[in-house]
């Protein structure tokens, strides 16, 4: 007999009604949205910063494993989206594969994973805000662009796009969308220029160690160096993928569309990174990077300013894409906990006019404004790569599982090699949640014991499962 806690939910699709999402996006606005979550902070800022302060000119190899550690994550997302479905992501699929408390256990880390994104994005999106404004003698008060722990009373543009950002998923997901695709045109401009200057203004010494601080060392104050460690740390350049996963029920074609969204936008984004990190490495030596807009920065160094300022524009436009889809994606999730039974169904009304989750949207919106504003969230990136290499971890074991369990289920897409590629896909995973930092791995496990106090005492007694076994 199985426990209560590991019982499964049987994979079928929702029913149109009153808690049913609009069915909008095409397979390219899928793949917009991976692009836009995955193309942002870690090609703007991260990828200077792990080049100067682990890997050196090898934060290429550092992009190609976090890549690798990726793509086996994507086949396995890209199987169950098309299989499984809902607009639950990784949560969903656990609780397919591995039953209600684990599936709870994976949703409330997502969580975690996409609230602190917002709220983390949202403060490197002030600072390049802030400094354009700057630049055109408007600038705002220093008061009110900084938290209070480090002087400033709010930081008020951080605070400001969120809601802006809420605004906007409240008119509907297809108008967001096309908001979306519109900036990541922008970026993808600011990137090309970038690249089309950058072949021309390279020189092969900066290449020169290629790897100064080797594969992986522990230096004496405990931080890591190494292209190892340098991979756990760009890992948060490729967070967002996952989040075209939780618009499986807003999908035109779902189980076509949604491997098409999702191995497109990885792909496409890991040749982008690989090769602006290649030439920004070669363009100035990887020590002038430690800065936060090294892209802008090293155009700046080689005499290019007016393109140092375009660059700045793509990145105000980058981080406002990343923000909108993962702002998206924890709205989807909350929803599809909350359809379940594990979070209040005060979460999972759907506005008749608009088929958005709007009570979800405005009261994530909200919460993420005061926490963008309010606090500083540098140490809080590292829960955002432990979360979502959880989760994505989680993902490739459901397709083993759900292999064996369920060996008939139709499946329109499956992960190749199968179970070579999901047990690589773990193993990466797992490998690189190892070089975080001890005090990480603390303050998630904290996050998880609140976690499981939320289950037992309210979605235990209260999930759709549960109210079907009793009735």
């Amino acid at each position: 007999m199985t426990l209560p806690i590991f019982r499964t939910k049987p994979v079928q699709p929702y029913d149109e009604s009153e808690h049913s999402l609009k069915r909008c996006l095409s397979a390219w606005d899928l793949a917009f949205l991976g692009v836009g979550a995955i193309i942002g902070t870690g090609i703007f800022v991260l990828t200077g910063i792990a080049a100067a302060t682990q890997a050196g000119p090898a934060v290429v190899l550092s992009f190609i494993i976090a890549g690798f550690a990726c793509a086996f994550a994507a086949l396995a997302y890209a199987e169950l989206s098309a299989a499984v479905g809902g607009c639950g992501s990784a949560y969903g699929y656990s609780y397919a594969a591995f039953g209600e408390l684990f599936a709870f256990i994976i949703g409330w880390d997502l969580l975690l994973e996409y609230g602190i994104s917002v709220a983390a994005v949202a403060n490197g999106w002030s600072g390049y805000f802030c400094n354009a404004l700057s630049a055109i003698d408007l600038p705002i008060p220093v008061a009110l662009t900084k938290a209070p722990e480090l002087g400033g009373i709010i930081n008020l543009p951080a605070s400001l796009i969120v809601l802006l950002l809420m605004f906007l998923l409240i008119l509907g997901v297809k108008q967001s969308a096309k908001a979306n695709n519109a900036m990541v045109v922008v970026k993808l401009i600011t990137i090309s220029i970038f690249i089309a200057i950058a072949c021309f203004n390279v020189h092969p010494e900066n290449w020169h160690p290629f790897m100064p601080f080797g594969w992986f060392q522990t230096l004496p104050d405990g931080k890591t160096t190494g292209v190892f460690a340098g991979a756990s740390l760009v890992f948060f350049a490729y967070v967002g993928f996952d989040a075209v996963s939780t618009a499986a029920e807003e999908a035109k074609d779902p189980q076509k569309d949604l491997p098409f969204g999702i191995i497109t936008s990885l792909s496409f984004c890991t040749i982008i990174y690989i090769l602006v990190a290649g030439l920004l490495t070669g363009v100035v030596h990887y020590s002038e990077l430690n800065v936060s807009s090294p892209v802008a920065h090293a155009l700046t160094l080689i005499g290019f300013n007016w393109a140092s300022a375009l660059i700045s524009t793509g990145v105000i436009a980058g981080l406002t894409t990343v923000m909108l889809v993962l702002y998206y994606g924890l709205t989807r999730i909350i929803f599809a906990m909350s359809r379940d039974g594990l979070l209040s169904a005060f979460f999972s009304k759907v506005n008749p006019t608009t088929q958005t989750p709007v009570r979800v949207i405005v009261l994530c919106g909200f919460i993420i404004s005061l926490v963008a504003g309010l606090m500083p969230l540098n140490e809080l990136a590292k829960l955002v790569n432990i979360g979502t290499l959880a989760a994505f971890a989680m993902v490739c074991l459901g397709v083993i599982i759900l292999r064996i369990k369920q060996p008939d289920m139709p499946r329109p897409f499956r992960s190749p090699f199968s179970p070579l590629f999901p047990v690589l896909g773990m193993v990466s995973c797992c490998a690189l949640m190892a070089f975080l930092p001890a005090l990480t791995w603390l303050r998630f496990v904290v996050w998880l014991v609140i976690g499981l106090i939320v289950y037992f005492t309210y979605s235990f007694h209260n999930s759709q499962l549960s109210k079907n076994h009793n009735s």
